[in-house]
């Protein structure tokens, strides 16, 4: 099933003063604790009990390490670390600087890893991803979403309104 963009305009006009068109990623639903685990259990020989108890003492475990200010590289999956983004103003010292002048938020990196051809490092969540415009999807029951199709309902239509 591919990423589903949609067309979205700029809500800011560039230095020539026009409103530029960039894509944006069009969620199609959610999936949640319960259904990755679930997966996961289709995929080994642990019960989706099993794997739940360990997503969720993954989760408890990633916060404790963040929370020593220590950055969690899960091998093969990507990096968690926390970040401060400026939210007030800033000071004129270095003894001023306080945490209320930050939102503290979590950054997630992507692991690399090398392409098919072995020269080109990429990040492995995000390489070998086909991009399809919203407005080329179908729905296929029971298969997820495929491109193509000219008759009614095919996808030729603004279904997301």
């Amino acid at each position: 099933m591919p990423v589903i963009y949609v067309p979205q305009q700029a809500s800011k006009a560039n230095q020539s003063g026009k409103k530029l068109f960039y894509p944006r990623v069009q969620l199609t639903g959610n999936v949640n604790t319960d259904q990755v685990a679930r997966e996961i259990a289709e995929l080994s020989s642990l019960t989706t009990g099993d794997v739940k108890n360990v997503i969720d003492n993954l989760v408890t475990v990633v916060a404790r390490h963040l929370r020593s200010s220590e950055s969690v590289t899960l091998n093969g999956f990507g990096s968690f670390r926390y970040t401060m983004n400026r939210v007030g103003e800033g000071v004129e010292t270095a003894d001023a600087v306080t945490p209320t002048q930050s939102k503290l938020m979590v950054r997630f990196t992507p692991a690399s890893k090398r392409n098919t051809n072995g020269t080109v490092a990429t990040r492995s969540l995000v390489s070998d991803v086909r991009c399809v415009r919203f407005d080329q999807v179908t729905a296929t029951p029971g298969t997820g979403s495929e491109t193509g199709g000219t008759e009614p309902g095919s996808g030729d239509e603004d279904s997301f309104g």
